[in-house]
């Protein structure tokens, strides 16, 4: 029996990329009302699943409405007492909801929610990590609440619908 080798390169990076705090990206989709820092995609490290960055709302600021997509996006609070918005329609009527978070604490963003982060601290900033299940940072940036499914439906005027961004990656 013979042996087979291969010339081929597999498709496997072969090395860790480190990533300093001082080399994260502001070049990714904003929000109004906080700052996202892109660390782990795949224009800067090559990575093929996952998105991973800092997002930071100043004191006394919200963000606008968004949502994110089909991405799935766990989030873990670093610094400040960030609250996390959303309408929680399990009772029936669409009811605003506030998630309460401070250091350590982890938030779960399940794919296509609208939602938005306030800081009411009026001196200290919030910072969070994000870490989101699609390779680059999907931000729909609406103009409410409102919950309607896998489309941009409320989103606002001068942002692509989730198809138009889709097809925009794709070229």
């Amino acid at each position: 029996m013979t042996e087979e080798t291969t010339t081929e390169p597999d498709a496997y990076d072969h090395r860790l990329h480190h990533v300093a705090h001082s080399e994260l990206s502001e070049d990714t989709t904003q929000t109004t009302g906080m700052r996202r820092r892109e660390a782990i995609s795949g224009k800067s490290v090559g990575s093929s699943a996952i998105w991973m960055g800092e997002t930071i709302v100043p004191p006394a600021t919200g963000s606008g409405n968004h949502h994110h997509g089909a991405s799935e996006t766990g989030i873990y609070v670093v610094s400040g007492h960030p609250e996390f918005v959303f309408l929680d329609s399990e009772h029936g009527d669409d009811e605003e909801t506030r998630l309460k978070a401070s250091p350590g604490d982890f938030v779960y963003v399940p794919p296509w929610v609208p939602h938005r982060e306030e800081n009411p601290d009026p001196e200290v900033e919030a910072v969070v990590v994000i870490a989101r299940s699609t390779q680059e940072a999907i931000v729909v940036n609406l103009d409410d609440l409102v919950w309607v499914g896998p489309v941009a439906v409320g989103r606002a005027e001068d942002q692509p619908t989730w198809h138009e961004y889709e097809q925009s990656q794709r070229r």
